[in-house]
């Protein structure tokens, strides 16, 4: 028998996984449950609120708000893909995931966490155009090249994390199925392999690393020109005014890459941490949560937007 059908007969032993999640606390399972069903419904409402007040609202049919309806979808499905697994995790005995299953939500979670890099770094080009070139603004970015930036983020994410899904799904799996994580996360799904995983662990932090890097190279050049820009300014006033306009994706950006790069680019431990699962789940499912109320927050056009939608339901 040859060795590419005796890898086949391996792999095929494996057709489920088993997630562990947090069972290390088996006391702390409901509260588990209980707080990812608030995040993950948090989420939700957070997020389809901006969508439904950008889609209702004509003041926020701007780009800016078109990408943060992008990035509201995107984070929709972020958490979709390993909230409500987690949570059955949690709350049932039943902790087995199909083979399919976990390498699809593998590639939809890493595929996601692309495309929302160079969703983020459009972001930063449109408030460099906005600050940095406001007469021509409404020229540069017009609806075309919105279009145009938005689908490539997310063509070029889903397109990024082919590689790595088709290198693991194509690794042979035959000697333990149990994942000591919430989800199937690639760091243990690469220990579980019996293949040699070597090109793998090389291709994934090349890649990822490659994609971290120019995304934040652009960020930054984006955000050093509306820091010299803001810095002309005259007035502190409108300094203070400007930069408000750019904070809370600064503040997303930061949180998000500082996570990631964590997560990503660490060296591979034997045994994963229980901090590793978390650090995991911030930027899967807590950075979701707060990216619509940070911009609620410090947004006066949301804001207005819905405390005029509320007066209309109150009034009607």
């Amino acid at each position: 028998m040859s060795k590419w059908k005796m890898q086949k007969e391996n792999q095929s032993q494996v057709t489920e996984f088993i997630i562990l999640g947090f069972s290390d606390y088996p006391n702390l399972q409901l509260l588990l449950f209980i707080v990812f069903l608030c995040i993950y419904l948090v989420t939700l409402m957070g997020n389809l609120t901006i969508l439904t007040l950008t889609c209702i609202d004509s003041r926020l049919h701007t780009p800016m708000y078109f990408f943060l309806s992008n990035l509201g979808i995107l984070d929709v499905c972020l958490t979709t893909c390993t909230i409500p697994k987690m949570l059955t995790i949690f709350l049932m005995d039943n902790k087995g995931i199909s083979f399919l299953g976990c390498m699809t939500q593998f590639y939809l979670l890493l595929s996601f966490t692309s495309v929302e890099f160079y969703l983020l770094t459009a972001m930063a080009f449109d408030r460099y155009v906005a600050i940095c070139n406001p007469f021509r603004y409404s020229v540069i970015m017009n609806k075309r090249v919105c279009a145009l930036l938005s689908a490539s983020s997310w063509v070029m994410g889903l397109l990024d994390a082919l590689p790595h899904g088709l290198s693991i799904s194509y690794s042979s799996f035959c000697r333990n199925n149990v994942i000591n994580h919430v989800f199937c996360d690639f760091r243990t799904l690469l220990k579980l392999s019996c293949s040699d995983t070597s090109a793998i662990k090389l291709l994934i932090s090349s890649l990822n690393l490659c994609l971290v890097l120019v995304c934040l190279a652009l960020i930054l050049t984006s955000y050093s020109c509306i820091f010299y820009s803001i810095l002309s300014m005259q007035s502190v006033k409108g300094r203070y005014k400007t930069f408000s306009t750019c904070s809370s994706h600064l503040m997303i950006v930061s949180m998000y890459t500082g996570t990631v790069f964590f997560v990503y680019l660490r060296p591979m431990s034997k045994s994963v941490s229980s901090v590793d699962k978390l650090t995991d789940v911030f930027y899967s499912t807590v950075i979701p949560m707060l990216n619509p109320i940070i911009y609620s927050l410090r947004n006066k056009d949301i804001k207005a937007a819905l405390k005029k939608a509320m007066s209309r339901r109150t009034g009607a």
